[in-house]
């Protein structure tokens, strides 16, 4: 009978962790590279995955003539909380980061750093005074990591489709940040 009651205790142990999940986890700097570490001074405010698209243009590249490169036009992505349930979207140019509340804001580009090959760089993004009042507001630093795909078209650019437009799918973890 005492082992009856101790399995059944344990099965609604077992049970009760897995409808609870674990608990989510703050995102580390330390993992990092030091160029796109959020001064000391932050906390994180918001964690999400943008998935989406960036379109490049084939154009020529300035002060060299008869020489052609891919360049970065913008992103469109939505951003998803860690549960998956769409929390804003991410635009450009200029690039923008928007709450569903309205929310929203610009940023400068601060440093980058590699990532893994044939995904785009590792950013840390200081952002603008938000415009409207919401879950943007008051966000100081962003940062793009855990990146996947998004590197210009491996297709040739030259003088024949300078002007053509190529979209290349991407993901990322994007982590919002106030001053405490």
């Amino acid at each position: 009978m005492m082992i009856k009651s101790t399995l059944a205790a344990a099965a609604a142990l077992v049970l009760t962790a897995c409808a609870t999940g674990p608990a989510p986890m703050m995102y580390s700097q330390a993992m990092l590279p030091a160029a796109v570490q959020v001064p000391m001074g932050h906390k994180v405010v918001m964690e999400t995955v943008g998935a989406g698209d960036i379109t490049y243009e084939c154009r020529a590249k300035a002060n060299m003539a008869d020489q052609f490169e891919w360049v970065f036009v913008g992103p469109d992505a939505k951003l998803m909380d860690r549960a998956g349930k769409q929390v804003g979207t991410y635009y450009g140019p200029p690039a923008t980061w928007q709450s569903n509340d309205g929310s929203k804001f610009t940023g400068t580009q601060v440093a980058v750093a590699p990532a893994a090959a044939g995904s785009i760089p590792l950013q840390l993004v200081k952002a603008n005074p938000a415009m409207g009042s919401g879950a943007m507001t008051g966000v100081t630093y962003v940062q793009r990591v855990a990146t996947v795909g998004g590197v210009a078209p491996a297709m040739a650019c030259a003088a024949t489709n300078v002007g053509s437009k190529q979209i290349v799918k991407y993901q990322a973890d994007y982590i919002f940040y106030k001053a405490v």
